[in-house]
């Protein structure tokens, strides 16, 4: 049988099993399961399991758990609330000035996490209420919420990233130096937003009112520490991977400290907190865990059939210029998004997508490795849309599990559009200027 109709069978097999509602990991792992035994017999089973342990066995792997773990623990402690209160003296009579503020605080929160689910719930029991008493508009509260919530995975260290060096064979620290403007660039482009709508029509997000009296010494000191707390923690991460100080995974566990640390000072930290944490850590992991294993296995038996080579010569073959080349496996990622979550997209798509960059590589006058970089931000921009996208949307789902109950789904999707705009616009000027991925990178391999 030719790999075509393999592929189609494959394919169609996928699709049945999605719609009849079996999970993905269990999908996977079930047509890569058929699969070698129908084509190779059982002697090919061995080689999945190889294939497997070979990439959960990586050691960049334990940095999952690590940050996961320090999520677990924000989300338990008082950390975001008080850095939102903090912070909230910042935004002084500004228009749209508790929205930016958000938006400040979101980008912090990413830099201590590196997901989006702990950071879109925190956003959501802090920020969306005060800016709905304050007569924000809904529709830009709830938009700033999930958007801001969403740049964990472009705000190193970012999980998404972590998975994407492991898969592309490309170094993490260079995708999280490789992230950081684009990062810092989507961030922006939402705060000129909130500006811009905000001064056109400020009933929109209206000045916060003065306080009522002066702040204490105490107050003031209390502030201090609750902005200074989470730096230290960001610092800690990504100092000590940019120093060349520790790798990720050790990076990581001196995050986990760091976190520990803060809610100790707080005294915050108890027993209950740290057994939840662990809790939810271990449960998140193991579902990752068991689509890495599905993802891996299907993967490893489409190689075998000859199945990468198959679509890499398929797509370089297509008689399109490489950027359209590009844009097509931009649509397909968007698409899967839509239905499928961040990590099964990338464990399917990732291991026949990178060699393809890579050889088109010198028609964007980029280095094969370099290229592999530029497209893992440009991967982490295209999942921002998937986050926020109808029907899968994980941020919306993350927002109405903690929103007022008068906000409907549809309310959420409604707010959402403008922002997927924007996150739209920020792919297409990083996949205009490679440099504002690579730039820091290449910098630093340079020193």
């Amino acid at each position: 049988m030719s790999i075509e109709i393999l592929t189609l069978i494959m394919l169609g097999s996928m699709v049945l099993l999605l719609v009849i509602g079996l999970p993905l990991a269990f999908v996977t792992g079930l047509i890569a399961f058929g699969f070698a035994l129908g084509l190779y017999g059982p002697m090919a089973l061995p080689l999945i399991a190889s294939r497997v342990y070979g990439f959960v066995s990586v050691y960049a792997l334990i940095a999952v758990p690590m940050f996961v773990l320090m999520a677990s623990v924000l989300e338990r402690s008082g950390i975001a609330r008080d850095l939102f209160s903090a912070m909230h003296v910042l935004a002084g009579n500004l228009k749209g000035g508790l929205a930016i503020q958000t938006m400040a605080v979101a980008v912090l929160m990413a830099a201590m996490t590196g997901i989006i689910g702990g950071e879109i719930v925190l956003l959501g029991l802090v920020a969306l209420p005060q800016m709905l008493a304050r007569g924000y508009d809904r529709k830009l509260a709830i938009g700033t919420v999930c958007a801001g919530g969403g740049l964990g995975t472009m705000i190193p260290p970012s999980i998404v990233l972590i998975f994407y060096g492991l898969t592309a064979e490309v170094s993490i620290g260079d995708l999280f130096l490789a992230t950081i403007i684009p990062g810092l660039l989507l961030a922006a482009i939402y705060i000129a937003y909130i500006l811009i709508r905000c001064y056109l029509n400020p009933a929109l997000g209206p000045p916060a009112p003065t306080e009522a009296g002066p702040l204490t010494i105490r107050d003031k000191l209390l502030m201090v520490r609750d902005i200074l707390l989470p730096v230290m923690v960001v610092g800690m991460v990504l100092g000590s991977i940019y120093g060349g100080i520790a790798s990720v995974s050790e990076a990581a566990g001196m995050g986990v400290v760091g976190v520990l640390m803060c809610t100790w000072i707080r005294k915050e930290l108890t027993w209950t907190l740290i057994r939840e944490s662990l809790h939810q850590t271990m449960m998140t992991c193991g579902v990752i865990l068991w689509l890495v294993f599905g993802a891996s296995a299907l993967i490893g038996v489409y190689n075998l059939m000859g199945g990468i080579e198959f679509v890499k010569d398929l797509m370089t073959g297509l008689p399109f210029a490489p950027i359209v080349i590009l844009l097509i496996m931009m649509g397909i990622l968007l698409v899967l998004g839509f239905f499928i979550d961040w990590i099964g997209i990338m464990l399917l798509t990732m291991p026949i997508f990178v060699p393809i960059v890579r050889d088109l590589a010198p028609e964007f006058g980029l280095d094969p490795q370099w290229a592999a970089i530029w497209f893992g931000i440009l991967f982490c921009m295209n999942m921002q849309i998937s986050y926020l996208s109808p029907p899968f949307g994980p941020a919306a789902f993350y927002l109405k599990g903690v929103a007022p109950p008068e906000i409907t789904l549809q309310d959420i999707y409604n707010s959402l559009w403008p922002f997927m705009g924007l996150q739209i616009l920020g792919l297409a000027l990083v996949m205009k200027f490679p440099q504002l991925a690579l730039w820091l990178p290449i910098l630093q391999s340079v020193n």
